[in-house]
This record gives structure tokens, sequence and C-alpha cells, in this order.
């Protein structure tokens, strides 16, 4: 299964940021001024005035694995995360396939290189990954059947199991985000949820997206 973001909803626009920055001087535009609107979120991200940022915000559906999710939900400023839970669902169990396996990185002791390593060299060769994949889902069932609770039978499933959430936050709160998970040295699943939100970002607020992803 792929990963996938989808948007949900949203609230506000680039107006949203520049009247709740004009606020304190009493001050409202009711339509944005592309020249000076785009100059004052240009400065308010420069100077790290955020809160301004904090009016306009995005919900996002996110279908990833285990292990993305787990590094995404460490942000926790201006987000708020709600995930399927196992210990209420035992509906089919999906995982996630990698279209490739990347080698070690030479030089750091995290990330990945470039390398695409070649796990089944000869066809006949059984696919490790997919009996693991295979087993556990078995197992999974197979504790079910017998009577054990969802919540204790899902501790045999393991970090490739894909999950899904509803991520809903502010305007700056994923910029951040994407700030940090769309670099190079991103886990490059993990950089599929990032440039994910990133297009929603750029599309519904593209003078605050931009200024506060060169920021």
């Amino acid at each position: 299964m792929d990963i996938s973001v989808s948007l949900v909803n949203h609230m506000g626009s680039d107006l949203s940021v520049v009247n709740a920055a004009r606020v304190s001087f009493a001050m409202e535009h009711t339509e944005f001024d592309d020249k000076n609107d785009t100059k004052l979120i240009n400065y308010l991200a420069k100077h790290n005035h955020w809160s301004p940022f904090g009016h306009a915000s995005m919900q996002f559906h996110i279908k990833a694995p285990v292990f993305v999710a787990r590094q995404l939900v460490k942000h926790q400023v201006g987000l708020v995360w709600n995930e399927v839970s196992r210990r209420y669902v035992d509906n089919e169990v999906e995982f996630y396939k990698p279209e490739e396996w990347r080698g070690r990185p030479k030089n750091s002791k995290q990330g990945s290189s470039d390398e695409v390593i070649d796990i089944n060299p000869r066809h006949d060769m059984v696919d490790d990954y997919q009996k693991v994949l295979s087993t556990a889902k078995w197992t999974y069932e197979e504790l079910l059947r017998k009577g054990v609770c969802p919540e204790q039978a899902r501790m045999v499933l393991p970090q490739s199991m894909m999950t899904e959430w509803y991520w809903s936050g502010t305007l700056y709160a994923f910029a951040r985000v994407c700030n940090l998970r769309c670099k190079p040295d991103a886990q490059k699943e993990t950089q599929n949820v990032g440039w994910g939100i990133d297009g929603y970002g750029a599309e519904l607020f593209p003078a605050s997206w931009h200024a506060l992803r060169d920021a």
C-alpha cells in the first residue's frame, strides 16, 4: 500500500495572516494586496513573528507505515493528531512494501545512500520480507481467532504496518514540519509525507508558505 496525504479541510488564507498582524493597529484589508501584503508576510516570517500564521490552518488524512508515523508524531506544538487504534479495531492488516531497498550511508549514522540493494539476486529466492509480513499477519489473525483481545494481538504486528491519522494544525506548525522533513537527509518515506503537505500549503497559502518555507 502506498503512502498518501489528503487534504480534509483548511481555514483562512494569506489575507487572514496579514489581518491578524494588522489588528494591532486596528487595521483590516478586505482584499489581499500582492505587493504590500506579501512584503508584510515576508517581514513576519523573517523576524519570527509566528502568531499571525497561527490564524490559518490545514487538516489532513494521512496513510503511512507505523515507522513514518512515529517520526512525525514527534511534532507536537501547534498540531493535533488522532490515529486509528488497534485496541478497538481488528480489520484487515495492510503493509508498506518499498519499491526498492536503499543501502546504508557511508559517512553518517542515519539515513540511506543512493545505492539500491538487490535483496533477490535469484528469482527463486524466498522474499524474506514478505515471509515476515505473512507470518506476522497470520499470527495476529490466529490470536484473534483464539479469542485474544485486539489490544494484545497487535503486539506481533511490525512497524511496516500501515496506519492512518487525522493531522490538524496551524500553517506555521506545518511549515516547521516540512522545513525539517523535506530535507534531503530525512528518511525518504517521511519526505513523501512532507512533500504531500508542502504541495497543499503552497497552493492554499502561496505568500505565507513561501515565506515560511524559505525563512
